[in-house]
């Protein structure tokens, strides 16, 4: 009886999420309300708070699903790929999968996520657990990879690989070409770059400047 409650409860949940998404989409984020998204999913506006306490913990919602989703888009490259970067070349790719059919909400949402003081911002604290399951994707690249580089530079690089997603997406965003052609384009253009510079921290010249990346991303996060 217990195992049968719960597994209803999550089903209202992800029912209310998934008609919050939809109504979003046709109505705009801002003129949805908690009580037209409960009327549409069929449940009372009591239960609908029951499950999300605000719009903004709905698109918290959302963001964790599209992570989940983005974290088994990856399984199949990082466990047959070793180098650097045909490993984060996949993983890019299944982010923009995963992202390509909700491209006509984020596009209108966007101004939401983008205001510094939001919630909703991707570097906002109620954003945090999407954001660390998103590092520790690109942990993973970099850990499960045969890459050589200093110590301290390999603890920072999966953030700054984040970063460099996240300008994607913000390409992404703004990409109106079919089927998002030209961000799956940045990707496959962009990832040998970076691959080549993560690389060339090795070489002695670099590691002085490699070093000084380290410092400033610490001096900055504190």
């Amino acid at each position: 009886m217990t195992e049968t409650k719960a597994v209803k409860s999550e089903q209202t949940r992800a029912l209310i999420v998934v008609t919050a998404l939809r109504l979003f989409r046709e109505r705009g984020y801002e003129a949805t309300t908690m009580r037209a998204i409960a009327k549409e999913a069929g449940v009372s506006v009591g239960n609908a708070y029951y499950y999300f306490g605000s719009k903004e913990e709905l698109i918290q919602a959302y963001y964790d699903e599209l992570q989940d989703e983005h974290a088994a888009a990856c399984r199949a490259v990082l466990a047959a790929e070793k180098d650097f970067a045909p490993r984060l070349l996949g993983v890019l790719k299944a982010r923009v999968d995963t992202m390509v059919p909700y491209h006509e909400f984020a596009g209108k949402f966007f101004k939401f996520a983008a205001e510094p003081t939001s919630p909703l911002n991707p570097f906002s604290a109620e954003s945090g657990p999407a954001r660390d399951s998103a590092v520790a994707i690109y942990r993973e690249v970099v850990d499960g990879s045969d890459l050589k580089i200093d110590k301290e530079f390999r603890k920072e690089l999966p953030e700054l690989l984040w970063l460099y997603s996240m300008g994607v997406v913000l390409y992404w965003v703004h990409d109106s070409s079919p089927g998002c052609r030209k961000t799956y384009l940045l990707v496959e253009r962009t990832v040998p770059l970076v691959n080549r510079m993560v690389s060339m921290s090795r070489i002695p010249g670099f590691k002085s400047v490699t070093r000084e990346l380290v410092d400033i991303i610490r001096d900055v996060r504190a």
